[in-house]
């Protein structure tokens, strides 16, 4: 049974942002977010050293494989040993295959092998790693303060990226890729001590009517397969999914490669893409605040749509914005959009889904994101070849809308409301 030995009693109700058991946890994954964030800087860094523009390129892009292909089946093991021990485990390794490379590159120079081979092993963790964290959070708190909590995690990946990436460069710059990589290693184990320290709510019972695959008991297989099941045949969770897909493939193209092109082509520079980037970034940081003071919206599916439908709007239009003022604002707005409705996505995820199921749901959410995102950026800089930016980024604001069309054509979806 998952979690047994520290599973407590549910503490009293209270709000998510004054419960000590919450802090921890976002303590926890703040620490880990910054480990991540300078990690993949000093990867990239040692990458470019030791190795030629292509095999640094190899060596960023192999964690994605195992981190894609072995997903779902992280979902299954987060649901059948629990979030908890997945996560303390996951990032007790990543803590120390990190300050074992970090040590070879002080002690020698092991070479390209040792760099491809700590990327293998990160991605094959961050198969478990993903999962964990989105099943983590409804056994911490009530579900009442879920889009709380997806508020204050929104506002730890911000404070990890404003930070980390800083603080990655000055180490460096003081000690070279060695010192970056033991900087990254002791900020993930910051992590583990306080996830030790946070206390489990006992895992709910099933919902009625639910599948028998829903927990432990048969092989692995069926359980991933009843997971699947679940997803497809739910009344909520199959078209978020579906809307998931859609926001994402339209919006990855033109916020990563399609910017850069933008900015290359209306003359902005490198500055005025980091400005249109910085915008997006202050959007997403207010949405994330916004969810964490306010603790919850009301009728969540129609703000889904609310949000994906507008923000959609704004993507086409950043193509046609006549200066980097004006495309700075509209960036804003972008990223207030779809932080909203990114974070709403996710404690929709948690409060719809059986607990029993939680994991591999938030591994189909993963999977969707980082699968279907990625294939947005080579077709958006092939298309802005061919006929620009203005038809290629009009082309994904219509993709992503389709997305908000979604939730307001499936019933389920769009009067689905997170608990009061």
């Amino acid at each position: 049974m998952p979690d047994t030995l520290t599973d407590a009693a549910a503490p009293a109700a209270r709000p998510a942002h004054r419960d000590a058991n919450v802090l921890r946890w976002i303590a926890a994954y703040t620490a880990s977010m910054l480990g991540d964030t300078v990690f993949f800087l000093a990867l990239a860094w040692a990458a470019v050293r030791h190795g030629s523009p292509a095999q640094a390129g190899l060596v960023m892009a192999v964690s994605a494989a195992p981190r894609a292909l072995l997903m779902l089946g992280g979902g299954v093991i987060v649901d059948r040993l629990g979030p908890r021990r997945v996560v303390i485990g996951s990032d007790a390794v990543r803590c120390v295959a990190v300050l074992t490379v970090a040590a070879l590159l002080w002690a020698a120079d092991p070479g390209l092998w040792a760099l491809a081979l700590l990327a293998v092993v990160f991605g094959t963790v961050d198969a478990l790693f993903l999962p964990a964290v989105g099943a983590l959070p409804p056994r911490i708190t009530g579900k009442d303060q879920l889009a709380r909590v997806q508020g204050m995690r929104g506002l730890a990946v911000r404070l990890a990226s404003v930070v980390g990436a800083p603080l990655g460069g000055l180490a460096v710059a003081a000690g070279g890729a060695a010192a970056a990589f033991a900087c990254a290693g002791l900020l993930i184990a910051l992590s583990v001590p306080l996830l030790v320290s946070v206390r489990m709510r006992p895992l709910p019972p099933p919902d009625a009517g639910a599948d028998a695959g829903a927990g432990p008991g048969g092989t692995a297989w069926r359980d991933l397969r009843a997971g699947l099941v679940y997803v497809r045949r739910h009344r909520v969770l199959g078209p978020l999914m579906l809307a998931i897909a859609l926001g994402d493939l339209g919006f990855a193209g033109p916020l990563n490669v399609g910017l850069a092109l933008l900015a290359d082509e209306r003359g902005w520079g490198a500055s005025g893409m980091g400005w249109v980037l910085g915008g997006f970034g202050a959007g997403a940081g207010a949405a994330a605040l916004l969810l964490a003071v306010r603790g919850r919206v009301p009728r969540a599916g129609y703000a889904v749509a609310g949000a994906i439908i507008p923000g959609a709007a704004a993507i086409g239009a950043l193509a046609h914005a006549p200066g980097l003022p004006v495309a700075v604002g509209v960036a804003l707005l972008v990223g207030l959009l779809a932080g909203l409705s990114g974070a709403l996505c996710g404690a929709l995820l948690q409060t719809q889904s059986d607990p029993a199921y939680l994991g591999r749901v938030t591994a189909v959410g993963g999977l969707v994101s980082l699968g279907v995102a990625p294939l947005g950026m080579p077709l958006s800089a092939a298309a802005i070849g061919l006929w620009g930016t203005g038809p290629v980024f009009a082309v994904s604001a219509a993709v992503c809308g389709l997305g908000g069309v979604v939730v307001l054509c499936a019933p389920g979806l769009r009067r689905a409301e997170l608990p009061g």
